[in-house]
């Protein structure tokens, strides 16, 4: 319970910021700026963008993983960790190797193109591990009752994996709504990049603090949305998974290479024109950085990704487990606070943060802490997804087992729950710290003096057009980055699949 509250504390920090700020001047000023027809417009162009992004990665993310888990594609296990590595490219980066190859794609059509490519291992990856998960005796079973493979596919698998899709396409919703770096490169005007700019502009933070409630009762609304169709879709634990059997596998015959074509192609696209961009960057001007500084850059990103991805998995467990085992008013405002915080762009969560530790955290203020408490509220909502599938699935009755036997609660917990969800536990942490090594606004309010990470060098020498210096500090990120990316993406795999024998021509019909 004490863990859930300083949860939800901790989340609820951002949004008591934002409305102390908007309504520090008197609601009339609020209402002036929700009235207005830009606010209306803004908040509709973010939401469309979130939309079309997550539909496409749902399609593009399920559709990946099925090829994967459930067919015999060539080099399929190579494929498999390469279709993740789209998720290490930090958002400005890839954008700007798709403006650089084509600038008429400025607008919402790159910003879509940009989101979308590096988005849609949110959903490849859980849905590729529940396929994993899937037990193929119910294949078995709707086989013998007559359904055919793709009657089978919808009213069988479908749902044992459409929690994850759910949960994922949650995830890059939340992102598309937070992304600051890939809309203001391709200068697609939404929330966020107007927040970031009404804060650098003006002294006057009234509207941009209104335009982030906006923005963050935007997120409660998705999180809403997606927890009422969580509730509808069942998927608990259940005691007792039988024996790991090798899961059922699709024989393309002679579509096999053709169908390779499909994720290698893809990956052209998505890895290939932000590395062409890169590589560009290299050849713009004479700069390089300098070693040490690079080094030290390096060594500073990985402890930040360390202590972050600990932290933020240290906080997310005890409220997972109040939500899965106890769930409440409590839990559903501690899970909604850290949804919300996580569509709340940096550059707000780190000046609430400044704010916070002028105000009552002086020794804490341009210290590690505070930074990886703007950490745990911008990423909680990353581990929520990959403990609650782990801890949903752990049967409750394991824990009445362990107390009958004289456990103490924190003993039960650390003998069966913990041991149990330590995959879950892995996935979170491994997905925090690659997030956290790409972050930039919150790390450049925050970092203490002296403090540079590879993203914040990044940015220094490109907001001064000294590429050929930022480039390796671009390949470095994406390179750090894809090393747990491939880590998550090689995680799940189970016995080896085997091919359906073709069912009888009165089968499939």
């Amino acid at each position: 319970m004490l863990g859930a509250l300083l949860a939800a504390a901790i989340a609820l920090l951002p949004l008591v910021y934002l409305v102390i700020r908007a309504t520090g001047e008197g609601w009339e000023r609020v209402e002036a700026t929700l009235v207005r027809d830009r606010t209306l417009t803004l908040a509709l162009r973010s939401l469309d963008l979130a939309l079309v992004v997550t539909l496409a990665c749902l399609v593009i993310g399920t559709g990946f993983a099925w090829l994967v888990a459930r067919t015999d594609l060539p080099g399929r296990r190579v494929v498999q960790v390469l279709l993740g590595l789209p998720l290490a490219l930090p958002s400005y980066v890839a954008a700007f190797g798709w403006i650089g190859w084509r600038p008429e794609l400025a607008g919402r059509t790159g910003a879509i193109v940009v989101l979308t490519t590096i988005s849609y291992p949110y959903v490849y990856l859980p849905v590729l591990a529940a396929l994993r998960r899937c037990d193929p005796a119910l294949d078995d079973a709707a086989r013998s009752l007559g359904l055919g493979p793709l009657a089978t596919f919808w009213r069988v698998t479908v749902p044992q994996v459409r929690i994850a899709a759910v949960g994922g396409g949650l995830l890059v919703g939340l992102y598309a709504l937070s992304d600051f770096g890939a809309v203001a490169t391709m200068r697609h005007e939404v929330l966020t990049n107007v927040i970031y700019a009404s804060y650098r502009g003006s002294f006057d933070r009234v509207p941009a603090a209104v335009l982030g409630c906006v923005l963050a009762a935007l997120a409660i609304g998705v999180v809403a949305l997606e927890r009422l169709t969580r509730r509808r879709g069942g998927g608990g634990a259940k005691v007792g998974s039988g024996a790991p059997r090798p899961q059922h596998q699709v024989h393309l015959g002679v579509l096999r290479w053709p169908m390779l074509l499909l994720p290698a192609g893809w990956l052209v696209v998505a890895l290939g024109i932000p590395a062409r961009g890169m590589l560009r960057w290299f050849d713009e001007g004479d700069s390089r950085p300098d070693g040490d500084r690079f080094l030290e850059a390096v060594g500073n990103t990985l402890q930040v990704g360390a202590l972050g991805a600990l932290a933020v998995v240290a906080v997310a467990f005890p409220l997972v487990l109040l939500t899965v085992r106890h769930p409440g008013r409590l839990s559903r405002l501690a899970t909604s606070a850290a949804y919300a915080g996580h569509a709340l762009p940096g550059v707000v969560v780190g000046l609430s943060l400044v704010f916070f530790g002028i105000s009552y955290a002086r020794p804490l203020y341009q210290e590690l802490p505070l930074l990886l408490l703007a950490y745990v509220v911008l990423f909680l909502s990353l581990a929520l997804g990959s403990l609650h599938s782990a801890i949903a699935h752990i049967p409750p009755v394991l824990d009445d087992v362990s107390r009958s036997l004289g456990r103490t609660a924190f003993g039960t917990w650390r003998a069966v729950t913990a041991r149990l969800a330590a995959p879950g536990v892995g996935a979170a942490a491994t997905l925090v710290f690659l997030t956290v090594m790409k972050e930039l606004p919150a790390t450049l309010f925050l970092r203490p003096t002296g403090f540079d990470t590879l993203a914040t060098q990044l940015w220094s020498h490109t907001s001064s057009f000294s590429k050929a210096a930022a480039a390796p500090y671009a390949v470095a990120i994406v390179v750090l980055a894809a090393l747990p990316t491939a880590l998550l993406s090689s995680v799940g795999d189970g016995p080896r699949s085997r091919r359906v024998p073709a069912p009888p021509p009165e089968a499939a019909s």
